[in-house]
């Protein structure tokens, strides 16, 4: 489904965020990607989609060749690689079923976008999955009106909206208190559950990890450190992953 061979990324001014990085994904396993802050978490979710664009390595999904890929190639790709963010990336004066339809926009007619024109199964679709996440009765309200949780269910939704084979989140509930947290990675797990899509979720807490995640891939200044199953992190590999100075909590 998804292989990552020796992708590393060096930005202006010289700063490392990944070095050496490589790893494969089998369909349908949930995989947590855990680190500091700073430890290129993000970076390597948004190169697997090129939103950053690596500096050397190779992603190939579903058979093709990411980083190779022309731009309209890549356009294509993209369709099948949902995105869900921190900091939800929605259009907070738009409605929240505006938000969610913009999922749609690799496969519609882009003059048809422009007025917000949507065929109505693809308005249909977007009710659904409003549905799913249990705010179908916000569709109408603007972004800006919803509660973070909410907002990032909208995320989640416009990312379905794609029928994406995989989804990049990307730190889905830093953001959001534990309660909140729990239900976003809920939905998530769902998705992977019974969809059968592909989930790499970036997250901080290793409660969490050990919740949801098949699979952890660690990474310590750009470096990948561990690649293992959750149960697998002990007090040592804690330490190697969060720095010694780190305390151990769930």
């Amino acid at each position: 489904m998804l292989q990552i061979k020796n992708l590393t990324k060096v930005y202006e001014g010289g700063v490392q965020a990944l070095t050496d990085v490589s790893f494969d994904v089998p369909k349908g396993q949930f995989m947590a990607v855990i680190g500091l802050s700073g430890s290129g978490k993000s970076t390597l979710l948004r190169c697997i989609n090129r939103l950053v664009e690596p500096t050397s390595g190779t992603v190939i999904f579903d058979g093709e060749d990411v980083t190779a890929a022309s731009d309209e190639e890549l356009r294509l790709i993209r369709r099948k690689i949902g995105m869900v963010f921190q900091h939800f990336n929605l259009v907070q004066r738009s409605s929240v079923l505006t938000n969610v339809l913009s999922g749609r926009l690799g496969y519609v007619n882009p003059a048809w976008s422009l007025i917000n024109r949507f065929p109505p199964k693809d308005v249909q679709k977007a009710m659904v999955e409003l549905a799913r996440v249990g705010i179908e009765d916000k569709a109408a309200y603007r972004a800006d009106e919803l509660s973070g949780g909410q907002q990032q269910r909208v995320g989640i939704a416009r990312a379905m909206m794609q029928d994406p084979k995989l989804v990049l989140a990307d730190e889905p509930v830093a953001s959001l208190d534990p309660v909140l947290a729990h239900s976003i990675m809920q939905y998530l797990e769902k998705i992977n559950q019974e969809d059968g899509v592909t989930v790499l979720c970036s997250l901080h807490f290793l409660d969490l990890v050990h919740r949801y995640a098949d699979r952890v891939i660690a990474l310590n200044e750009g470096k990948k450190v561990f690649d293992g199953l959750p149960s697998e992190i002990d007090d040592e590999k804690f330490k190697e992953i969060y720095g010694r100075e780190a305390e151990r909590v769930g």
